[in-house]
């Protein structure tokens, strides 16, 4: 990788290329956070919606939200047909995604984890909890306590919750790029019939220095962790 290369895939901002159907042909590092919340397919329809009439550059300012990300700028070029690249500038009030580290935390079972949280919620609530594992999956190495702490705050914060279920999993041809190497992601899916309270986005910025990468939507929150076995 030359100077210019690792210029752009140490760049803060998600950088995204497309051939002309569509398929990602590059993304650098920043972009991998991007793309484990938001399909290739929506940021290809902006790169599409913003590119110029003729092949060159056009950069547009907007006021764009994407799930817990606030995009301010976008730049599109192309001098082709066959390759079609967007650069999308992040706002400076969003939160920064932490560098991902392989040498903290511990090694542990998922399951257990998860199923601890839930047994400590079944003694506080008459919420049915529902649950899909993928036995699979290996035990690797997390930051115990935060994603622990996590769980709880995230099944506390559905309100009028009858039903919630949790699915453990492995994201297929999904990866996020730590240190120079490639890992697979493990998600963690929580649903409920509630919704979440507002407190709960205000929680999630409590975990901005750990190692999990969190989506909330309205009945929803996922968590993905990178699948480190060492």
């Amino acid at each position: 990788m030359n100077f210019f290369e690792n210029w752009v895939e140490q760049d803060l901002n998600p950088i995204i290329s497309f051939s002309n159907s569509g398929k990602i042909t590059y993304s650098n590092q920043e972009a991998q956070f991007l793309l484990n919340r938001i399909s290739p397919k929506e940021v290809y329809a902006l790169a599409l919606k913003y590119a110029s009439a003729s092949y060159g550059f056009n950069t547009a300012y907007v006021n764009l939200r994407l799930k817990n990300y606030i995009f301010y700028a976008i730049s599109v070029s192309y001098d082709n047909d066959d390759e079609i690249t967007i650069k999308l500038y992040k706002s400076t009030m969003v939160k920064k995604e932490n560098k991902l580290s392989t040498k903290t935390g511990e090694i542990a079972n998922i399951f257990t984890i998860v199923d601890l949280s839930i047994s400590t919620q079944k003694t506080k609530s008459n919420i049915n909890y529902m649950k899909n594992y993928d036995p699979s999956i290996p035990e690797f190495k997390m930051m115990v306590s935060d994603f622990l702490k996590l769980l709880n705050k995230t099944y506390t914060s559905f309100e009028n919750a009858k039903v919630i279920s949790t699915s453990v999993k492995l994201k297929i041809g999904e990866y996020i790029r730590i240190e120079g190497k490639k890992y697979s992601l493990i998600t963690v899916e929580i649903n409920s019939d509630g919704h979440l309270s507002e407190e709960f986005y205000s929680i999630e910025e409590s975990f901005n220095n750990s190692s999990l990468i969190i989506t909330a939507e309205e009945q929803k929150v996922q968590v993905d962790l990178p699948l480190i076995l060492k």
